[in-house]
């Protein structure tokens, strides 16, 4: 019988440093190659996508994000994963779409026909909302690109408001709006195009699909874009547990095992935690460079494990906010070492958690300075505050 390979720490950090580009020798050349190093990058909050590019181009900039974004259009912001927002290459699109952003329209627009029935909007809400659909996709290629006010001048109904917990104290009324066009773009008929503002902004302007990429996305079966999307993530993130594919994913665990089924991946020990990789990627990998990096919050190295002991050690409760999401970090040699902030003024300020040598720490000074001037006049406040990021933001 073959023993169970170990990947141990060590290795698990070399693997991350060298698939997720951010060791010197394996920085990317462009946007494209950043994204599907990560398979994704987060994309709740507009300025990580930038940040973390930042941090994994050989020349980073933000030309070259935005040229990826709006110009080539090889990159395409689009919902995924746990119903979060990401930045995709656009050959990892149509995996998403199918084997994550499908399921997801269908369960909301389940949840927004059940509150425009308790709102009373309608006998048939199924049919209204497809009607007020139609409309603003029509309007929308009138237009050609436009934002969510322009589109409610267009569409009347889309000011219908909804009664959200009623007669409690957080009572809310808000317009269907937001909700049409999450609908439509989830289903993919939109997409969110160049924002309003800097490259911090999240107030998008929205774009028929067919106008923004031409032919659209390829529609791919849903079990093998699942298949094909398990085999992504561990291709990058691997050495994994099930659960941590699961959690990434936002899978149940029975749709997590059966695309692994189709995969076949080898058992491996995790440090007495029984562990994943792809059955061609079983050799050890070594990274004997040092390297250091500023990562923004939400940056997918950082939420790309649901277990992360062996890169966040004893510093979650000052990187983390009370829901796990992850504030901008200092990293050294693939592990957590610190965390950094933007402040008013501009400046990068930053803390070390433990003591990483004088050559490193000089490395991560620079860095900020750096990482300073390439944020410039664009003010940067994760949207999810954390207790350091608060502290040095101050």
């Amino acid at each position: 019988m073959t023993a169970t390979r170990r990947i141990g720490i060590e290795e698990r950090r070399a693997r991350l440093a060298l698939r997720h580009r951010l060791a010197p020798s394996a920085l990317a050349s462009n946007a494209v190659e950043v994204a599907d190093g990560v398979v994704a990058l987060h994309g709740t909050d507009p300025s990580s996508v930038f940040l973390a590019a930042f941090a994994r181009l050989r020349e980073p900039g933000v030309e070259p994000v935005e040229a990826a974004l709006y110009e080539e259009r090889s990159l395409v912001r689009m919902l995924g994963m746990r119903r979060t927002m990401f930045v995709v290459s656009t050959q990892v699109a149509p995996v998403v779409q199918a084997g994550c952003t499908r399921a997801i329209a269908d369960q909301q627009r389940k949840l927004l026909e059940q509150h425009l029935a308790a709102a009373g909007v309608a006998d048939d809400c199924g049919r209204w909302l497809r009607e007020v659909e139609a409309a603003t996709v029509a309007a929308l290629a009138a237009r050609g690109t436009a934002m969510a006010a322009e589109l409610s001048e267009d569409v009347p109904l889309l000011r219908t408001q909804l009664r959200m917990a009623e007669g409690k104290a957080y009572e809310a009324q808000p317009y269907v709006t937001t909700r049409v066009l999450f609908l439509l773009g989830a289903d993919g008929r939109i997409v969110r195009g160049r924002p309003r503002g800097s490259w911090a902004s999240s107030q998008y302007r929205w774009t028929p699909l067919e106008s923004w990429l031409p032919g659209g996305l390829p529609d791919w079966p849903t079990e093998a874009a699942q298949v094909e999307l398990a085999r992504l993530w561990l291709a990058r993130f691997g050495p994994a547990t099930v659960a941590d594919l699961r959690w990434w994913t936002g899978w149940t665990m029975g749709q997590t095992r059966k695309a692994l089924a189709q995969l076949a991946p080898v058992e491996v020990d995790l440090d007495g935690v029984p562990g994943i990789v792809l059955p061609d990627d079983g050799e050890p990998v070594r990274c004997d460079e040092p390297w250091v990096a500023l990562l923004p919050a939400l940056d997918p190295t950082a939420m790309g494990w649901q277990a992360r002991e062996w890169y966040v050690g004893p510093h979650t409760a000052a990187l983390f906010d009370r829901s796990g999401n992850i504030g901008p970090t200092v990293w050294c040699d693939g592990r957590i070492v610190g965390g950094w902030a933007h402040r008013k003024d501009g400046s990068i300020a930053y803390r070390l958690l433990e003591d990483i040598g004088y050559e490193a720490a000089s490395s991560v000074s620079a860095m900020a300075e750096r990482l300073g001037l390439l944020i410039g006049s664009v003010r940067v406040t994760p949207r999810f505050r954390t207790p350091l990021e608060r502290d040095l933001s101050a």
